[in-house]
């Protein structure tokens, strides 16, 4: 038995990990399958107090790769850290990658994750060609757009609930070098840090902006964008960047995030960006500028922190974006890391996230009552514009909000019927927006 948690640190539960090089017999009978544990609330927590959850690390082997193709199969477990030491000097990518490297192949399909490329190439799901699964009644099914259909188009982005996910095919990018080269410029309000995002959509593959989340009136939404590409050979340096770890974050008995020590870092960061930059750099810095700072999550301290993040539909009210960040500054969101981004088509998976629309994540310390008020202010809104938030950050967001945000829901619970009528797979994220019984 032990104390699970999510990259948040919240909520905590207790529950057994079983572990084993062997993840298809692992998963017998377990209720749910867990990766790395990076996502940030409840996704990956066991359904019921004791429950058992397959941990899939250990099942990380290469099984197939086609250079001429590029495609690869592997087991569940391979992280994407692993898959960038080996594919990144030979030529390849994923053709989707989230903001960290340690997620698992598996927690990326069941995430349906995506990047600051969701306009041009879409989620991970696009690009997964067919899965290996576990399916509730213990069966093992190879399952694909092709057979089983239903049940590929809701595991893409289900949140592992419609199965154990025990190996990945996916189809990576060919790119011309393993350097980004990347573009970045200061923006002075929020008017200005929405039109870099769709300014730099239009132009680039790679585009996100980063915001000051403390600044209020005229100063509201100030801050920077980044845009980027793969770097071409003569743009790169001749070897490979080395993937590394810089320093870790022990264990603090108090957190050291808060509004003060978040509004004298955004000072700090804003200074640093303060003017246009151009150049190659290492991809860690672009994709996952975080991973070099381990355990950060240790910042908040022992009570942990919530990410919530939504995309708010911008065609029918362009000022939408506006409302939401009024709400968030009247009632005190200090987010060191606060990211904007323009996103592209909805996804094909039945509950993915991303659908065309002005994504925002933030990251909060929890405050208990006041970090509640807080999301379902920020749902509110959301619920009015016809967007949606994104169930692998979440840990606060109530029934009602998500099930009014999610037209797509019944489609996806008439599969789960199908597929697992006694609610065989559940977690404590199932328990707590879907009404799974514990």
């Amino acid at each position: 038995m032990s104390q699970l948690s999510g990259w948040g640190r919240f909520p905590v539960v207790e529950g057994i990990e079983r572990v084993s090089e062997n993840f298809e017999a692992a998963t017998a009978g377990a209720e749910l399958s867990r990766g790395l544990g990076r996502s940030y609330g409840d996704a990956s927590l066991p359904g019921t107090r004791g429950g058992v959850v397959a941990r899939s690390t250990r099942a990380d082997r290469l099984l197939a790769f086609a250079p001429a193709t590029g495609v690869l199969r592997a087991e569940a477990g391979l992280s994407l850290r692993e898959l960038n030491r080996i594919f990144l000097a030979r030529g390849f990518a994923t053709p989707v990658s989230p903001g960290t490297q340690y997620v698992t192949l598996g927690g990326m399909v069941a995430s349906d994750v995506h990047g600051g490329n969701h306009h041009v190439a879409g989620t991970f799901g696009e690009h997964v060609r067919s899965l290996r699964m576990r399916v509730p009644d213990g069966r093992v099914l190879e399952v694909s757009a092709q057979s089983e259909p239903d049940l590929f188009l809701a595991t893409l982005g289900g949140m592992g609930l419609t199965g154990h996910i025990l190996e990945v095919e996916v189809q990576l990018e060919r790119i011309p070098s393993a350097w980004i080269y990347r573009e970045s410029r200061r923006v002075r309000d929020l008017d200005e840090l929405v039109e870099a995002s769709l300014e730099g959509s239009r132009h680039w593959p790679l585009t996100k902006c980063w915001f000051d989340s403390t600044a209020r009136g005229a100063k509201m939404g100030r801050g920077f964008s980044i845009v980027g590409r793969w770097a071409e050979p003569g743009e790169a340096p001749a070897s490979p960047p080395e993937l590394h770890e810089r320093i870790a974050v022990p264990p603090l008995p108090l957190g050291l995030v808060n509004a003060l020590t978040v509004r004298v870092f955004n000072e700090f960061w804003l200074a640093l960006h303060g003017r246009e930059r151009k150049g190659v750099v290492h991809p860690q810095a672009f994709f996952w500028p975080l991973d070099g700072l381990l355990h950060w999550n240790r910042l908040y301290g022992p009570r942990g922190f919530a990410q919530y993040q939504c995309v708010l539909p911008i065609d029918r009210d362009p000022r939408v974006v506006h409302r939401f960040f009024e709400v968030m500054t009247r009632l005190g969101c200090p987010s060191p890391v606060s990211v904007l981004k323009d996103c592209g088509a909805q996804g094909r998976g039945l509950l993915s996230f991303p659908k065309p629309g002005i994504s925002i994540a933030l990251d909060v310390p929890l405050r208990g009552a006041r970090t509640q008020q807080l999301v379902d202010a920020l749902n509110d809104v959301v619920l009015a514009a016809g967007g949606r938030i994104y169930l692998a950050k979440d840990a606060l967001t109530r029934a009602e909000h998500f099930r009014a945000m999610e037209p797509r829901l019944p489609r996806f619970e008439e599969v789960r019927r199908k597929w697992d009528p006694e609610r065989r797979m559940k977690s404590a994220l199932s328990v707590r927006v879907l009404g799974d019984v514990p």
